[in-house]
């Protein structure tokens, strides 16, 4: 099936919990209601001709401007060889999507870490806790306005800029080869050279 196919399979199935599908430059993909995200993804994976019963990836994306988050699932057919992505809006004060990792397995860690970097917490989770950060760090690194506390523990985060690095580096080692090279000899001045005869004075006569 084709992209437009599988939408109006949904479509079909669950009328106004799913949007239109939107034609994006390469992954086409449908918006579907927080409550009805499970139920889709149920039907997803188990209908026959969709047979989605590969989770590629959950993630996610920071709208501030709009106040929301979107969470973004990759599906695809191992069976048939189509793909699509599906998307829930959730409020970005108090995120909250069900959790789908009773549909796919592989969401159980893909749902933590979007609960870790962006702060979304996942209904029904087994496990709802961080994956990549200490469980005491503050904040979602990937939220638009996270802001940096400058370490953590004591261990800096600080960021160095590599071309600086080198040329640092550059510079000490060319200031070490200048010093251990031996000092260059001395230049001998250069020998006296007495005048041409034809330059020499004639002395008076007489």
């Amino acid at each position: 099936m084709n992209a437009q196919e599988i939408h109006a399979k949904l479509k079909s199935q669950f009328g106004d919990a799913v949007g239109d599908l939107a034609e994006a430059k390469i992954d086409p993909f449908v918006t579907v209601k927080a409550d009805k995200i499970v139920e889709v993804c149920q039907f997803a994976k188990a209908e026959v001709g969709l047979v989605l019963d590969y989770c590629e990836d959950v993630t996610g994306i920071d709208w501030p401007a709009r106040n929301l988050i979107e969470i973004v699932y990759h599906l695809f057919s191992l069976q048939h060889r189509h793909q699509l992505v599906l998307k829930v809006e959730t409020d970005r004060s108090q995120p909250s999507v069900p959790s789908v990792q009773g549909v796919w397995k592989a969401a159980n860690w893909l749902e933590r870490e979007v609960f870790d970097m962006l702060g979304v917490s996942f209904v029904g989770h087994p496990d709802m806790r961080r994956i990549l950060l200490p469980d005491d760090w503050v904040g979602h690194p990937l939220r638009k306005d996270y802001q940096e506390a400058g370490g953590y523990h004591g261990v800096t985060n600080t960021r160095f800029d590599p071309l600086v690095r080198l040329g640092q580096k550059v510079e000490e080692e060319r200031k070490a080869i200048a010093a251990a090279a031996p000092p260059p000899a001395p230049v001998p001045a250069p020998a006296s050279v007495p005048a041409p005869a034809s330059e020499k004075k004639e002395e008076p006569s007489g």
